[in-house]
């Protein structure tokens, strides 16, 4: 299963996720910076199976971020977990 990782020591804010995101993976052309078309790319667009991997995530990061990996969660759920999944590994501090 390919995984595309996504350092989170050089993420502060979803502008930058969103720039590595497509640094990663070939957006579509009218893909908009939002979660809903996360959701959209990753349960339509996206090549499965796919492992998309965050590492070195803070627990103040984990809150920033709660909502895209709720987003995850959605379309872990949408795609079957054997086709899309994502991993954490985080940092104990803030």
């Amino acid at each position: 299963m390919p995984v595309i990782k996504f350092d989170f020591a050089r993420i502060g804010n979803y502008e930058d996720f969103y720039k590595m995101l497509g640094k990663k993976i070939d957006l579509p052309v009218h893909f908009e910076h939002n979660l809903d078309a996360l959701f959209d790319t990753i349960t339509g667009t996206l090549k499965m199976p796919l492992k998309f991997e965050f590492v070195h995530m803070t627990l103040t990061q984990l809150e920033i971020f709660q909502n895209l990996i709720q987003t995850l969660e959605d379309a872990c759920m949408e795609e079957n977990e054997f086709e899309f999944s994502y991993y954490l590994d985080h940092y104990p501090t803030h």
